[in-house]
């Protein structure tokens, strides 16, 4: 396996079947936990940064002559579309001085959601869908992140009384 397939499908993630998106997802998660233990919410900040360009790099030479601009092994687009819809969650109990781990509601919020608006394709994640680049391929799932991460949000203001009168 060349490296550029091996970080396009998160280290084999993108191998395994059905659904290679939400076992890409689930990858993501117990990397997102790593990095917030071991730097917080600015390591996960900066590795969803860098991996979402590199994402793009192997992207690139992985759908290069090929038919299929965004084939379904390729999930290190689904990994930076899933910390960033962690980034609420990694924030919040940075703030709170918490663990992560106890911020588990907002992990599953985080998942469901971004599975949802992955797999919904809404708005903007459609239409960056329809580009068939690799550029389109990092950002329809850099927007669910967006999504899933408002939802996060909203999911925790109203877990915590936040929104009620």
């Amino acid at each position: 396996m060349t490296w550029s397939r091996l970080l396009a499908t998160f280290f084999g993630a993108g191998l395994l079947r059905p659904a290679p998106g939400t076992w890409g997802t689930l990858a993501a998660l117990p990397v997102a936990w790593a990095l917030h233990v071991l730097g917080g919410f600015w390591l996960l900040v900066a590795a969803t940064v860098a991996v979402s360009l590199l994402g793009w790099w192997v992207t690139v030479i992985e759908t290069r002559g090929k038919s299929d601009p965004d084939p379904s092994e390729i999930v290190i687009d689904e990994v930076a579309g899933m910390w960033l819809a962690l980034w609420p969650v990694s924030l919040g109990a940075m703030l709170q001085g918490v663990a992560v781990s106890a911020l588990w509601p907002g992990w599953v919020v985080a998942f469901v959601a971004f599975r949802a608006f992955d797999i919904w394709k809404p708005g903007p994640v459609g239409w960056a869908d329809r580009l068939h680049t690799p550029g389109g391929v990092m950002l329809d799932d850099l927007i669910a992140g967006v999504f899933a991460a408002v939802a996060v949000v909203v999911a925790a203001a109203l877990a915590h009384g936040v929104l009620m009168s």
